[in-house]
């Protein structure tokens, strides 16, 4: 009668919705009566409003060891069994339950609950090994659905979304399950997982050891823990050489460490650029601008792959492609530093639009005034008209395009102001000379200094002089 009476009052806190006081009675009633199934059975009932599904699943078996023919008993062991994610168990117990009952509807349609996580399961574990990650963890979403409490189901889960590089919600799954259980090896490996693939590693290796320490022989475990040590060394030694200057020996080092795990994204972007830099310190820009594209596809966030991509592509002269670089840059961090960057590379590209005045005279950017003077009498006598009166009409425009050009690129390159303007990639309009407007020819006559006319004569084949009227 008292046992009775705690189970009564056991039942009313559980109509209230008071799992904590119901579980308290229940187990009063048990220990006052501990050959009752009905008492297990109605504990079980309270642990798994409560979430316990592994204490529930206790009293659910001890209940139906009492007394086999309970049906209710049965019912909870397998909806434990399946809330834990043992499926196949679950459906021995429902299975039990239509032994007793045939007409039972809950039972059948938890047996096909449990079907249906066993074909969630198989279908994910086929799709691991394609390596089809997003299919794995809806499978494991839906399996969750009837196995909430399954920590192997949210292992896997949480182990496809580091691989997919989800890594703040695979790290929140691994540290629900370590809160639980804190000696659980799979959790401690994914977790670990997650800061190698985010480029901690040495946290990641203190969690890899720790997982061994509680499973030795965890093979991903130990496998990610040996990647993760020899990674580290590799780039270590990589950027020890190149602080030393042996640039290639730095390269073969990140080349190596390139080969070691190509699934850390994070680790190989850092190391495609770093071997970029190796390269352009070696000028080689096309392999430094490949390795920089590898790490910015790898990590499009990476914003020193741009910056140094951007500067090969100033090097090689490929300045629409470091304008793109620099913009993207400047969108992602506005710093003054950036926007002095994206300047000179919209300057530099404006001026390679324009006429190349330094190589139409043939000099260098450097030149000084009489390098300017002697290539301008130089090239202005090679292209002078009078000197091609005799060629076919398609050369004489040709050289008489030249001549014009060498008149020009001599009036900017002569005076000091004008040629402070084109360098910094001002318009050269603002300051009223228009280009299209001006005579080669008052030029020439100006530069040579000639009282009267001027005539280019022959003085045997092919060969001219020039000489003043």
């Amino acid at each position: 009668r008292e046992a009775e009476s705690f189970k009564e009052q056991g039942n009313a806190y559980y109509a209230k919705k008071d799992y904590n006081e119901a579980y308290n009675y229940y187990t009063k009633a048990i220990d006052t009566c501990p050959n009752n199934a009905s008492y297990y059975g109605n504990r079980a009932a309270t642990l798994m409003m409560l979430g316990r599904f592994r204490e529930a699943l206790g009293d659910a078996q001890q209940s139906v060891r009492l007394d086999d023919s309970f049906v209710r008993g049965h019912l909870r062991e397998g909806k434990c069994h399946l809330s834990l994610g043992n499926a196949m168990a679950a459906s021995r117990c429902f299975q039990r339950v239509l032994e007793l009952d045939h007409k039972n509807t809950q039972a059948q349609q938890e047996l096909k609950n449990a079907s249906t996580v066993l074909e969630y399961e198989k279908i994910a574990e086929v799709d691991f090994e394609k390596r089809d990650f997003r299919k794995v963890v809806f499978c494991m979403d839906r399996a969750l659905e009837f196995a909430p409490a399954c920590h192997r189901f949210k292992i896997l889960k949480a182990e496809c979304l580091a691989l997919l590089g989800r890594y703040p919600e695979a790290q929140s799954v691994a540290s629900d399950i370590l809160r639980m259980d804190s000696t659980n090896a799979d959790a401690l490996y994914v977790r670990g997982l997650c800061l190698y693939y985010e480029d901690c590693i040495e946290k990641a290796v203190q969690f890899f050891v720790q997982a061994l320490r509680m499973a030795p022989d965890h093979e991903k475990a130990c496998l990610a823990c040996r990647n993760a040590k020899a990674l580290k060394a590799k780039k270590e030694d990589g950027n020890k050489a190149f602080k030393e200057g042996n640039y290639k020996l730095a390269y073969e080092l990140y080349t190596e460490a390139l080969g070691i795990d190509p699934n850390n994204i994070k680790t190989n972007a850092k190391l495609y650029c770093n071997r970029g830099t190796v390269n352009s310190k070696l000028r080689k820009f096309e392999e430094a601008i490949d390795d920089c594209t590898n790490a910015v596809k790898l990590d499009d966030t990476y914003i020193k792959a741009y910056l140094r991509r951007a500067q090969c592509y100033m090097d090689t002269e490929q300045y629409e492609d470091a304008v793109r670089d620099y913009e993207k840059v400047y969108q992602t961090e506005k710093t003054k530093e950036h926007k002095q960057l994206l300047k000179n590379a919209q300057v530099e590209l404006k001026k390679s639009k324009r006429k190349d005045y330094y190589k139409i005279l043939g000099v260098d950017k450097n030149a000084s005034e009489d390098e300017i003077k002697k290539a301008y009498r130089k090239r202005a006598l090679m292209h002078h008209p009078d000197r091609h009166s005799g060629a076919s009409a398609e050369v004489q425009k040709e050289e008489e395009k030249k001549f014009k050009e060498v008149g020009e690129a001599f009036t900017i390159l002569s005076d000091p102001k004008k040629k402070a303007r084109y360098d910094s990639g001002q318009d050269l309009e603002e300051d009223g000379l228009n280009m299209g407007d001006f005579d080669a020819n008052n030029i020439f006559k100006a530069f040579f200094g000639g009282p009267g006319g001027f005539s280019f004569e022959a003085s045997g084949p092919g060969n001219f002089f020039f000489q003043f009227g």
